[in-house]
């Protein structure tokens, strides 16, 4: 019998001048950034979040904590790898990812299928298996106000047949 589980995640960052905007493990052009301890790539820690959750393997702030400076300034990438790694330790592999970002602004549309192959690259998944989809609030709360942007992330994860 197959055991399959599914994590669910989130995530939110604040924008900030003066930061570079990082989305899906690319540089996205806006005249902001989000702030973070990290790179504060809202989709990846998303992503984290569900995977380590799917895992049962607590959350990213647990894993990777805020009060490290070993995580300063830290490439998000970084972290899916080392996620990654983690519920392939405990003897999973990823089914697939169903990911949402909410913003304003910038327009992502077109950026999605560069954050797919990103992600299908760290995640070592068939790019058919990553889903990326971005929405806006349509102008209400800190999103709809341009204060900022949030990530949900479901996962799909797989027990390796020993």
């Amino acid at each position: 019998m197959q055991k399959i589980k599914v994590g669910f995640g989130y995530d939110v960052h604040r924008f900030q001048e003066g930061r570079e905007l990082w989305l899906g493990g690319i540089q996205i052009e806006h005249d902001k950034g989000l702030l973070g301890h990290s790179d504060a790539d809202v989709l990846i820690h998303a992503i984290c979040d569900a995977l380590l959750g799917a895992a049962n393997l607590r959350d990213i702030g647990f894993q990777f904590p805020d009060t490290s400076s070993a995580f300063k300034n830290i490439d998000s990438k970084i972290l899916l790898e080392r996620t990654v790694r983690l519920i392939k330790e405990k003897g999973y592999e990823l089914g697939n990812v169903d990911a949402t970002i909410c913003a304003e602004q910038p327009k992502l549309n077109p950026y999605i299928p560069q954050m797919q192959l990103c992600l299908a690259r760290i995640m070592q998944v068939n790019i058919e298996d990553v889903s990326i989809k971005a929405t806006t609030t349509e102008k209400l709360g800190f999103v709809g106000r341009h204060e900022g942007m949030s990530a949900y992330a479901t996962v799909l994860i797989n027990k390796i047949s020993q």
